[in-house]
């Protein structure tokens, strides 16, 4: 394999990645919305503190919230090691117009909103 079929295909491997943890950082994101209102809404049912379904919702929404920080981190890392590939990429003038570079850029851009995004 070429160096630059190898630069293709790790742009597209790491693009994938970064896409991915697009994805689960935005269902981290979901499930932490989802559990406040099931904990808002036991507390306004007038559930005791020490009630299993009250205890268990907020034990859910602590560990959805410390999965937000930790695909943020992941993402963060990943979007960095894209970033340093693309630069890498189009120091090559090969690879200036292929689909593998365009579509890393894309993503890159997308996972920029989410690196430091919290609650």
């Amino acid at each position: 394999m070429s160096e630059i079929q190898a630069i293709q295909r790790q742009l597209k491997i790491k693009a994938g990645a970064a896409k991915r943890l697009i994805k689960e950082h935005i269902l981290y994101r979901k499930e932490t919305e989802d559990q406040q209102r099931k904990v808002a809404k036991l507390i306004a049912e007038g559930i005791p503190e020490d009630e299993w379904d009250l205890k268990n919702a907020k034990k859910v929404l602590d560990e959805s919230e410390r999965m937000i920080h930790d695909s943020a981190t992941r993402l963060a890392k990943a979007a960095g090691d894209l970033g340093d590939l693309i630069i890498a990429a189009k120091q090559r003038p090969e690879l200036a117009e292929v689909p593998e570079l365009l579509n890393a850029e894309n993503v890159l851009k997308e996972g920029k909103e989410f690196e430091t995004d919290s609650l």
